[in-house]
């Protein structure tokens, strides 16, 4: 074989290693773009099941109550021998207590204060039935009202603590009881089975006059202090 045949066979196998490389190099080429494709449409699709499955777990606005209140816990028993309610500054504005002898004096109560420690309402729950008091900024009762076995009752307070009206039902009647400035009643007006009646006391109590209206019309009486009548009309 000439020199001129072997470069001939040389070159046809240069050309021949050429045209398979360039060959490998597309299909390499065509799979590197396939992987590619391949790792996109993967990370896209994962991406949207996440979002899907974030939307489907987080609650609409409407269910998010509702699921909060599922989550909530019933309330555990608390127990205490006094609660005590306070404003911002640390003062004493309202107290329910466990005393020795029950919750409160006679049965439970609850006292509300104001802003300066001054006790300004008081409810309580007593034998004989509920009570209410109310005060004045000195913490001087001012109001009462009570309903006991035998009816209500609302009693009035001057600036001194001293009862100066009480307004009753007892049985079932109405009366009104008007007192001077050391608590001693000298007016009393009363509904009874029917029959109104007006009384006037002495600084002892004692009845000095009456005044009644029935059905045979009225009648006017004065008294001694022993509480003989010594005038009459009719």
């Amino acid at each position: 074989m000439t020199t001129e045949e072997r470069l001939e066979k040389v070159e046809r196998e240069l050309g021949r290693v050429k045209r398979r490389s360039r060959w490998l190099l597309a299909v390499v080429g065509v799979v590197v773009v396939g992987l590619i494709l391949a790792w996109t449409w993967n990370k896209t699709t994962a991406t949207t099941q996440v979002q899907e499955a974030a939307k489907a777990a987080k609650p609409t606005p409407a269910a998010q109550p509702q699921e909060a209140a599922k989550a909530v816990k019933p309330a555990q028993v608390l127990r205490a021998t006094a609660f005590v309610l306070v404003d911002d500054e640390g003062r004493e504005r309202g107290k329910l207590e466990m005393s020795k002898e029950g919750p409160g004096k006679d049965g439970p109560s609850l006292t509300l204060s104001d802003e300066n420690g001054k006790v300004r309402a008081s409810l309580g729950m007593e034998k004989a039935g509920p009570v209410m008091v109310l005060c004045d900024e000195n913490g001087t009762r001012h109001a009462g009202l009570s309903v006991l076995n035998l009816g209500p009752k609302l009693f009035l307070y001057d600036e001194n603590d001293k009862g100066r009206a009480v307004l009753s039902v007892f049985n079932g009647n109405p009366g009104l009881t008007l007192s001077d400035e050391n608590g001693w009643p000298l007016a009393v007006l009363s509904i009874f089975k029917g029959k109104l009646g007006l009384s006037l006391l002495d600084e002892n109590g004692k009845n000095r006059a009456a005044l009644s209206v029935n059905k045979d019309g009225p009648r006017l009486e004065l008294l001694d202090e022993n509480g003989k009548v010594i005038w009459s009309a009719p």
